[in-house]
């Protein structure tokens, strides 16, 4: 499939929230398609075994990202950005669900490099890290949104600036400092 022009499917996204119905239809499948890849980068950081399958994780973000009537989305980048926001949210609450609750289980603590210091890698560690992150969006929401839209939405440094509308130099900065607090809120939680 080739890939649809962002401001194609902004269009096709501000139709469809405006309420024509045809544009759902033509939107399904380029977007799917994008949420299926995030999907599955998720899903290759879990553990193997795990009960949730990538097509289940991206129907039901669909479903509730669809089924959200009040939200007017503005473009692809909000649409990713909450979608990997849902994510995130079903893979924790199916992780607190499964009761991996204990700090990391008697598993081997993990490094934390530029990229997998928000990996789900493990319910107990993604369950520990999004608590982390939750805790930062307290304290700084911008960062916890940088952390959001690059790591989780897959967005670039441009895409994540553009969103939050600063420059590229504030989410880089943002992005470094971000990383720094959630190291040392998971050392002190022991995981690493």
């Amino acid at each position: 499939m080739q890939a649809q022009p962002t401001q194609d499917v902004t269009a096709l996204l501000q139709a469809w929230t405006g309420g024509d119905e045809n544009a759902l239809d033509r939107l399904l499948p380029v977007l799917y398609a994008e949420l299926h890849r995030t999907a599955r980068a998720y899903m290759r950081r879990e553990r193997s075994g795990h009960t949730l399958q990538t097509t289940a994780l991206v129907n039901e973000v669909f479903l509730r990202l669809v089924d959200i009537h009040q939200v007017q989305y503005r473009d692809r980048v909000h649409f990713l950005t909450l979608a990997a926001q849902l994510m995130r949210r079903i893979l924790v609450d199916h992780a607190r669900r499964r009761g991996y609750l204990k700090r990391g289980g008697g598993e081997q603590p993990f490094p934390l490099d530029a990229l997998a210091i928000v990996s789900p890698g493990s319910s107990p560690r993604f369950v520990a890290v999004d608590d982390a992150l939750n805790a930062l969006a307290k304290r700084d929401a911008r960062k916890a949104k940088v952390v959001e839209m690059r790591f989780f939405g897959g967005l670039s440094v441009e895409e994540t600036a553009a969103a939050l509308d600063v420059s590229t130099q504030t989410v880089l900065r943002d992005w470094s400092l971000a990383k720094a607090w959630l190291r040392r809120e998971m050392t002190q939680a022991g995981y690493e």
